[in-house]
């Protein structure tokens, strides 16, 4: 393990999390933020319109179980998008300051050409500022950018920190950072997560989501 002792100790300390990001070492990325209720006021369930919600979606011990189907309905009878099932945290829809989700997800094995979290909102021709997507077990930045292979069968942590001022969002896996990218405007943003189809869906998808925060940085 590397040594920090040639630093000064307060420099050392303020310095720290910047070194561990840097080299890759997990780090907490809720540091300086600030933990915003979160209940179900805060939040609901899309789902395939002719559905009940039960049909697709469950919580039990604490954990958000969501699937779908890739022959499902979409979220309303009239709406050209894809199969879904994501939890909408409406609550803390926001326009500027810094924003984080944290949540550990699952995804069992076969789950494919899905998102399972986004940052909704952008502007110009685009819905989402982010999606994190899985393929064939790789977790995706859209289908751009492969972040994390490997992924199926286990709990991961996931934090998302978008600074809508800097127009910046950044993804940490399990603590590590792992990938930035640039925002894309819009006058407004929500987090979501589940499932929502995308190209090269599989027949089933399915998440599941734990411990999910709401976070926003410390003035």
């Amino acid at each position: 393990m590397a040594s920090f002792s040639h630093l000064a100790l307060p420099i050392t300390i303020s310095f720290l999390p910047l070194i561990c990001q840097s080299i890759g070492w997990p780090i907490d990325p809720t540091h300086g933020f600030t933990q915003l209720p979160f209940n179900t006021s805060f939040y609901h369930i899309q789902k395939p319109y002719n559905l009940p919600e039960t049909d697709r979606y469950s919580f039990f011990s604490g954990i958000h179980k969501l699937w779908v189907y890739s022959t499902d309905e979409p979220l309303s009878k009239n709406s050209p998008t894809k199969p879904r099932t994501e939890i909408i945290i409406s609550g803390y829809n926001y326009s500027s300051g810094v924003w984080q989700f944290e949540g550990y997800g699952y995804v069992p094995c076969g789950t494919s050409g899905v998102c399972i979290m986004q940052v909704f909102g952008a502007g110009g021709n685009h819905a989402t500022s982010l999606m994190l997507r899985v393929y064939n077990g790789t977790l995706y930045y859209y289908r751009e950018a492969a972040i994390v292979p490997n992924i199926y069968d286990r709990w991961f942590r996931v934090n998302v920190i978008h600074d809508v001022d800097a127009s910046k969002i950044k993804v940490f896996i399990d603590g590590v950072f792992m990938y930035e990218a640039l925002g894309r405007g819009g006058e407004f943003h929500y987090f979501k997560c589940g499932v929502y189809a995308q190209n090269d869906d599989s027949s089933y998808m399915e998440s599941r989501w734990k411990g999910i925060k709401i976070l926003k940085k410390s003035d």
